[in-house]
């Protein structure tokens, strides 16, 4: 059960100000049961609920939200086709895309078109909360984890290039554990599916961790979104 949150604690900070929040998808009970959950933390205000489409773009760029989640049924649907325009159109808007399962193309077309988080459809009231607060910080967030903000861009140093999984010396098995943690599996699951111990798997994560320079697996995420590693799986 999520943990309450409706104290207002904007007393302890005269600076203290409502999160302006903008409610983007295709289906209206989605919206509005969105809504509802957002209201129970009264930080956070719903400046409004929009379809996905041009109309919904120009209520974006007037309101000038903080926050813009964006509901997204699958890769290459219309939610990515606004954040697409919104990027094109030079809005700046911190925006977390609630999908239906995280995976690579997803979360390489979020970050592509300047997304800062990427999340399940069905995730937990806390953790979509926790994402929330971290993109508002200035982190980004895959699955179920927070990146630093600089982690990104730390991500960038080398250029995409053809053949990434050769470039970084990473082996066929090492791809299949790289996969896994994009897809958010945990190291019991990635063991049981191809049959190897839970110690394997942590020794080769260790071993990709330090062929890639990450520290942690939304690092990896990251780095794998970016550089295209699994298109050459």
């Amino acid at each position: 059960m999520a943990r309450s949150r409706t104290q207002d604690t904007s007393g302890d900070d005269p600076n203290a100000r409502s999160v302006r929040i903008v409610i983007a998808d295709a289906l209206p009970i989605f919206r509005d049961g969105l809504q509802l959950l957002l209201g129970t933390d009264t930080r956070l205000q719903i400046v409004a609920r929009v379809d996905l489409g041009p109309a919904g773009d120009a209520l974006v760029r007037d309101l000038q939200p903080d926050i813009l989640l964006l509901g997204c049924l699958s890769s290459g649907a219309p939610a990515v086709e606004m954040l697409k325009r919104l990027a094109a159109s030079g809005v700046s808007v911190r925006t977390i895309l609630l999908v239906k399962a995280v995976d690579t193309l997803v979360i390489s077309q979020a970050l592509h078109f300047g997304a800062y988080g990427v999340v399940a459809r069905d995730a937990t009231a806390d953790l979509l909360f926790k994402s929330i607060d971290a993109v508002l910080a200035g982190h980004y967030w895959i699955g179920r984890e927070c990146a630093l903000g600089e982690a990104l861009a730390n991500l960038r140093r080398l250029e995409r290039v053809p053949d990434a999984a050769k470039r970084f010396g990473l082996t066929r098995r090492e791809l299949q554990i790289v996969r896994a943690i994009v897809n958010g599996e945990t190291n019991r699951e990635v063991a049981a599916r191809l049959g190897i111990s839970e110690n394997t798997v942590k020794r080769h994560i260790v071993h990709i961790f330090n062929k890639v320079g990450c520290s942690n697996r939304v690092e990896l995420a990251l780095f794998a979104a970016y550089h295209g590693l699994l298109s050459d799986e």
